[in-house]
């Protein structure tokens, strides 16, 4: 019988947290008062969103992803929605289009201009309207293009469609394609890899497994040691895993087989915090993230197809509760510092937005480590949301991370608006209607996609620039410092100390007698005293000091005091 270790060799066993520091974070951003267990922030490769607080309607802010330090309190919002807004979405295949719910019963669709929000945006793409009571939940579907999901307190789920009817005017109409009906308030949603198959959790704390088309319940769990909170598929290991509550009201993780939810394959109590748990995964690294809402931990573990299923790794640990979190794609990750992770952390107790970074250490960080970073999900669309309702399933289009290198599309294109140019259109949201009116379709036309890539390149160059300046201008603050410090020294180099006793100075000096001159006039308690008198070294004939210039340059320190 051959001897079996029973440590499991990971590469992930040194991971750790890095977080940035205050320069790079953002600062001074009012996060949402909500109770709502939402993450509240959205991040893609160029902006990230945060739902803030304000009086009077909903709103959240969009800050390019570069756009680090003390956030301006009065930096322009998207404020479309009457009520409280409640989860931001950014779409996963265009980088300048997010979609919002809100407690106003709506769900809006933003075109973000590239340049970024100059000015309140209040006009949405499109208003999607099927909802009896406020929106909580959205999520868009990971292969299909345009295709989005909602879920409100209505005990309702809609799969909206978004269609376009002229590829050259971005003008949009909202076709309802189907609706599920649930008998519990839905409280997370997740679909696996190619769209096919939707898991959630209510309020009655069960774990369903659904067809997305058809509304109809496939599986349903019936254990009654676990409460389900939050779900999320596990894709390449056909698991799927939930995070909740034990009957002793412990958190609890618990790992399930998609096809037979009757019995859990592996369940773990964690602590008896009251936070909800927020689980993330990495299907590329096939790393778990754990992240408690109200906590300042976050925990790793590895998981695998077998036996135990999962490996505790280690743990981050801050002294600042977050109150939700966003995570970066992987295209978006610096792939030469090992970055495997990104996290942007609510901290409401601070106003503060910080990105933790999740790095694996590495000797040659320089060189692109290929078993960091396989193949990903990329932006780019397998299918069309007619092709996904009609019973296609594709999974999704995977791209390189290594630098300039590009993969082919394996699926055809498809049909409909492509590149960037829509998104350079999309300035025009920012337009009054009279002038949208006089641009019309001639605007569209006249975009080239060079011009917007260029339009890109330079925006990113710019917010490089304004990094390099903030650097120049504290260097800049540290030489003056060190200047007058110099300057100091000198002058202290160029004095001399006079030590001076009130009752046994010379009058025929003059700084004696200028002294006895200053006492005269501020008569008091005998004080020895040291006076600092500045003079010419050069010409000790002109230190002749008048009452005016006693004061100025004669600065006594009080050394003690003792009485006549």
């Amino acid at each position: 019988m051959s001897w079996r270790s029973s440590f499991r060799c990971s590469k992930f066993r040194h991971i750790f947290g890095k977080p940035a520091t205050k320069e790079h974070s953002y600062d001074g951003v009012p996060i949402t008062l909500s109770v709502h267990d939402n993450h509240y922030c959205s991040a893609n490769p160029c902006f990230i969103a945060v739902v803030t607080e304000c009086a009077g309607g909903g709103s959240f802010l969009v800050l390019p992803i570069h756009h680090t330090g003390r956030v301006d309190p009065q930096h322009p919002r998207v404020c479309g929605h009457s009520g409280r807004v409640l989860d931001v979405k950014w779409n996963p295949f265009d980088d300048y289009c997010i979609a919002s719910c809100s407690e106003d019963c709506t769900v809006k669709i933003w075109d973000i201009p590239i340049c970024g929000v100059q000015q309140n945006l209040t006009k949405a793409r499109k208003t999607l309207i099927g909802h009896s009571r406020r929106v909580g939940l959205i999520e868009w579907h990971p292969t299909a293009e345009n295709l989005l999901l909602s879920a409100a307190y209505d005990y309702k789920v809609s799969a909206n469609h978004i269609t376009l009817w002229s590829k050259w005017v971005p003008f949009i109409f909202i076709k309802r394609n189907s609706h599920c009906f649930c008998f519990a308030l839905l409280l997370s949603v997740s679909f696996n890899s190619d769209g096919s198959r939707l898991a959630v959790t209510s309020k009655d704390r069960q774990v369903r497994v659904l067809d997305p088309r058809t509304g109809k319940i496939l599986q349903v769990s019936s254990s009654n040691s676990h409460k389900a909170n939050k779900v999320l598929y596990i894709v390449g290991l056909k698991l799927l895993l939930s995070t909740g509550s034990s009957p002793w009201n412990h958190r609890q993780i618990v790992l399930w087989d998609p096809d037979d939810l009757s019995e859990p394959l592996y369940e773990e109590d964690l602590d008896g915090s009251a936070g909800v748990l927020f689980p993330f995964y990495d299907p590329d690294t096939h790393m778990l993230y754990l992240a408690g809402k109200g906590d300042g931990n976050i925990r790793y573990y590895e998981l695998s197809a077998e036996k135990p299923y999962i490996s505790y790794l280690t743990e981050y640990r801050s002294l600042l509760p977050q109150k939700g979190l966003g995570v970066m794609p992987k295209r978006g990750l610096d792939v030469s510092a090992c970055e495997i992770f990104r996290f942007y952390r609510l901290i409401a107790i601070k106003d503060l937005v910080e990105p933790l970074s999740m790095i694996v250490p590495r000797k040659e960080s320089g060189i692109f480590q290929e078993d960091l970073y396989p193949m990903t999900a990329g932006n780019q669309a397998a299918m069309t949301a007619q092709e996904w309702l009609l019973g296609v399933n594709k999974g999704p289009v995977l791209m390189s991370l290594k630098p300039e290198t590009r993969v082919a599309n394996p699926y055809p294109e498809t049909p409909g608006e492509k590149g960037m140019v829509r998104q350079l259109s999309s300035l025009r949201f920012q337009r009054s209607p009279a002038a949208v009116t006089e641009i019309g379709q001639e605007f569209v036309e006249e975009v080239k996609c060079d011009l917007v890539i260029l339009s890109y390149i330079l925006l990113q160059a710019f917010y490089k620039q304004q990094d390099e300046i903030r650097g120049l201008k504290e260097e800049l603050h540290q030489k003056d410092v060190s200047s007058q410090r110099v300057h100091y020294q000198k002058f202290l180099s160029d004095t001399f100390y006079i030590f001076v006793f009130s009752c046994s100075a010379d009058e025929n000096c003059s700084a004696g007698a200028g002294y006895q001159k200053h006492q005269k006039e501020h008569e008091g308690d005998l004080l020895i005293q040291t006076l600092l008198c500045r003079r010419s070294l050069r010409d000790p004939q002109t230190a002749e000091l008048s009452s005016t210039d006693w004061t100025l340059w004669w600065k006594p320190r009080l050394l003690f005091s003792y009485s006549s």
